[in-house]
């Protein structure tokens, strides 16, 4: 694509780094800036920055923070007894908006997927191994209901069973509002398999 200045194609390149940024919406995204006032754009630029020079992971359990041990580590509100295993920072952000959740979390960085090259040494599976058993009753196994989440699952769960720690993992099935009929076959089978009595 043929750009009249060198500014503007370097900041669409910029943009198309993104995940889920194709060329197009870089344009568009570019252009944007262009508008805004000066201000504006210098105030996103150190928001940027800001977030490359305060942001750091907790020592104790990878998620993302700003002080060392993150407020949930070191809330005494929280129950040291569960520890809920997620795979990235934003599935942290996603259980505490329910409010449901009062137990610690440990974040992997990622999924067991040996097509990517990514192993056991690449996730923070001994750091995990190191918070164990202590004062861990249980470990909730919270991760994506993929092939790589399963496969991470299972290998999670072989390694924490014979540490005598209980192991249970989020509960899988219909949406609240979905339709049967329009259901897959893996999603009923799985409903079906975690059916709550009542």
């Amino acid at each position: 694509m043929l750009y009249t200045s060198e500014a503007l194609q370097h900041l669409v390149e910029e943009f198309a780094q993104l995940p889920g940024i194709g060329r197009k919406t870089a344009l568009r995204l570019a252009l944007f800036v262009l508008k805004r006032p000066r201000e504006e754009v210098v105030k996103m630029a150190r928001a940027l920055v800001d977030v490359k020079d305060r942001i750091t992971y907790c020592s104790v359990c990878s998620n993302i923070t700003e002080h060392d041990p993150c407020v949930i580590c070191s809330s005494p509100r929280r129950d040291p007894h569960i520890i809920c295993v997620v795979e990235e920072p934003s599935d942290v952000m996603a259980i505490e908006k329910t409010n449901e959740f009062r137990g610690l979390y440990h974040v992997l960085g990622g999924a067991l997927s040996p097509l990517d090259g990514i192993g056991p040494d690449d996730l923070k599976v001994r750091e995990l191994l190191n918070r164990l058993p202590g004062e861990i009753a249980e470990v909730i196994l919270a991760l994506n209901p993929n092939v790589e989440g399963e496969a991470t699952t299972i290998y999670l769960t072989r390694l924490l069973k014979p540490l005598g720690v209980r192991v249970s993992r989020l509960a899988r099935g219909l949406p609240v509002g979905g339709n049967l009929e329009f259901t897959d076959e893996a999603t009923l089978s799985r409903a079906l398999e975690g059916r709550i009595l009542l």
